[in-house]
């Protein structure tokens, strides 16, 4: 359930509240009684620390963490880095020399 922040426009009484999202906001001030207890916008109150998790983890349910995904290497692209260009196709043959006339003389 979240927390929702109140605060009286009237007297200033501030309040926090734990409620169910589905709750009718808070309206009477409980320090003056006065109608005008408003929900206050604040920041969210949670941080994201650790080293991360997958998407994959615990999905066969088994609790242990699976590795990442990874795409399968092909046999040419093994040995080298994905950032070296590839090879020059090779250069076509030249072609044979023409055959010399025989003289007969």
């Amino acid at each position: 359930m979240p927390i929702y922040a109140y605060k009286c426009s009237a007297c200033g009484f501030a309040k926090d509240a734990l409620q169910k999202m589905s709750d009718a906001p808070l309206t009477v001030c409980p320090a003056c009684g006065a109608s005008a207890f408003e929900k206050q916008v604040t920041a969210a109150g949670f941080q994201l620390k650790g080293s991360g998790w997958y998407v994959t983890d615990f999905r066969d349910g088994g609790g242990k963490k699976s590795e990442p995904a990874t795409a399968p290497a092909s046999a040419e692209s093994s040995s080298s880095t994905t950032t070296a260009a590839p090879s020059p196709a090779p250069a076509p043959a030249a072609p044979a020399p023409a055959p010399a006339a025989a003289s007969g003389d």
